[in-house]
């Protein structure tokens, strides 16, 4: 009887270090995605009445945490039932991410202009604000249900083959660390101003300068986020290619791992952008016949 408690033990802990180790290696695929998702998360949380910043944050965290309830399920029965499958699903979020990435690289190549106003700039009714409020939330909560698809996808990618408790603890656990990690990192940034503001109403001169600083760097972090981001996408992009195509692989292996996969993700990316705009020219052409 104790020989087999002590069995179960020791069969306990070899599927926790496993677990653990897996979820390092899947948190580490996934970190790339985190720097686009912290950029895209700020920029949504932003733009707001400052007493509103907060509760719109936590209204798009809840509906990040039900994205991932969703998701996760429909994931793990994919991985159980037709595991091939996600390497098809990982090919093709690869794309769409490489996609988004070379998007980026043209839309700061050729700049687009951009209004930039908050709810606060708006002459609206406070009925008015709530339901401009609300559509901004679903329109952030849709754009996570796009990230928490990629990033499922990738950590669920890294444990293909392992047996599907481990995958559902290891793949949980990343989308749980995602989604607190980047809306607690988010709060802090959409707040930076405000704790500037704080400071430059104290009487001391060094906090007065670093109040100055944390209020002139806010757009400057999320402009640095979206540039770490977009390289992020590029880079997980072209890993995932040079590791799920072959040709590809022997083709830029005698390359540097970083350099081989950012051509990699980079090419995926611009063939992606030409085949989109390509199809989205000719539907306008065949709308305005």
């Amino acid at each position: 009887m104790a020989t087999g408690f002590f069995a179960l033990l020791d069969d306990i802990g070899a599927i926790m270090d496993d677990v653990a180790m897996m979820s390092k290696i899947a948190t580490k695929k996934t970190a790339g995605i985190l720097g686009d998702d912290l950029a895209v998360n700020a920029e949504k949380a932003s733009g707001f009445v400052s007493s509103r910043e907060i509760p719109v944050l936590w209204a798009i965290t809840k509906g990040s945490l039900l994205n991932k309830l969703i998701i996760l399920p429909l994931a793990f029965l994919l991985s159980y039932f037709v595991p091939w499958l996600i390497t098809v699903v990982l090919l093709l979020g690869a794309v769409y991410l490489a996609y988004e990435g070379a998007e980026k690289i043209y839309e700061y190549i050729v700049p687009h202009p951009k209004e930039e106003t908050t709810t606060e700039d708006l002459d609206l009714t406070p009925e008015e604000l709530l339901i401009l409020e609300k559509q901004k939330v679903k329109a952030a909560i849709v754009t996570d249900f796009i990230l928490s698809i990629e990033i499922v996808i990738i950590a669920l990618g890294s444990v293909v083959g392992k047996p599907i408790t481990t995958q559902i603890i290891v793949v949980s656990f990343v989308a749980l660390v995602a989604t607190i990690g980047v809306y607690g990192i988010v709060a802090a940034i959409v707040r930076m101003d405000d704790f500037g503001m704080l400071l430059l109403t104290k009487k001391s001169k060094i906090g007065k300068k670093i109040g100055k600083m944390l209020i002139g760097l806010l757009p400057m972090v999320i402009k640095g986020l979206a540039f770490i981001g977009t390289i992020a996408l590029i880079l997980v992009a072209g890993g995932i290619f040079m590791h799920k195509i072959e040709p590809l692989h022997h083709l830029l292996q005698n390359l540097p791992s970083i350099i081989g996969e950012f051509l990699a993700g980079l090419i995926g990316g611009i063939l992606a952008f030409i085949v989109v705009k390509g199809c989205t020219m000719i539907w306008r052409k065949i709308k305005k016949k």
